[in-house]
C-alpha cells in the first residue's frame, strides 16, 4: 500500500510494516468463521495490560504453541501443556491467561455440542451486520460501549475469562462487528462494503 494513504492514527503504527499491514488488510474486516472469532478473542485476552503490537508480533508463535487454536486440541490440554506454554518465550506467559484460553476452548466446544454456533452467538448482538461508526478523530473512538458491556456480560455468563468490556470492544473492532476506521481512513468505506 502506498505510504500516502490516510490511515487511522494508532500510536506506534507509523513506520511499522507489520502494524500497517494488519490495519490495511485485517482490522475491521468482518470475520464470520467461528474458530477464527474464538482465536481472536483469546488473543485479545492475552493482550490485557499490553499493547496490541506485542501480541501481533507473537501471533505466529501463539498459533504454533496453541495448535493453531484448534479448540478440540486446546480443550484437552493438561498440566504438561500448561508447563510447556509457561516455558515458551515466544508467547505471553501468564497462568491465568493460559487457563482462560484452555477453559475458553471447552466453553466453545460445549456451545457447539449444544447446537449453538459461536459465530451466530457473537454476530447476534449486532443483528448479523457490523455497526458502522463515523468517527473523524482517534480521540472520539471509545474504549468500550454499552454494546460491548452487553457482549462481555454474555461471554462472562458462559464462563469466558479476560472478556471485560474494553477487551471485548477491541475484539469487536478487530473482527469487524463494528467499523471503527476513522472516516478519513482509506479503509473506512472499503470495510463498509464488506458487510453481509
Amino acid at each position: 500500500m502506498s505510504e500516502s494513504l490516510t490511515r487511522c492514527e494508532w500510536r506506534g503504527m507509523a513506520g511499522d510494516p507489520l502494524y500497517t499491514a494488519y490495519h490495511d488488510t485485517e482490522w475491521g474486516v468482518p470475520e464470520y468463521e467461528s474458530r477464527a472469532l474464538w482465536e481472536k478473542l483469546v488473543l485479545d485476552g492475552f493482550q490485557a495490560g499490553l499493547a496490541w503490537i506485542t501480541i501481533l508480533r507473537k501471533r505466529e508463535a501463539f498459533r504454533a504453541a496453541f495448535d493453531n487454536f484448534d479448540p478440540e486440541k486446546v480443550a484437552r490440554y493438561g498440566a504438561a501443556d500448561r508447563a510447556r506454554l509457561m516455558a515458551d518465550a515466544g508467547i505471553v506467559r501468564s497462568n491465568a491467561k493460559i487457563d482462560a484460553a484452555i477453559n475458553g476452548a471447552k466453553i466453545y466446544l460445549a456451545m457447539r455440542d449444544n447446537g449453538e454456533d459461536f459465530s451466530e452467538f457473537c454476530w447476534g448482538f449486532v443483528g448479523g451486520k457490523p455497526v458502522q461508526n463515523s468517527w473523524s478523530a482517534f480521540g472520539e473512538v471509545p474504549a468500550k460501549t454499552e454494546l460491548a458491556e452487553q457482549v462481555a456480560k454474555a461471554l462472562k455468563a458462559r464462563g469466558f475469562k479476560f472478556a471485560g468490556p474494553v477487551i471485548v470492544y477491541a475484539w469487536m473492532q478487530a473482527v469487524g462487528m463494528v467499523n471503527d476506521h476513522l472516516t478519513c481512513c482509506h479503509r473506512h468505506e472499503f470495510v463498509k462494503t464488506l458487510a453481509r
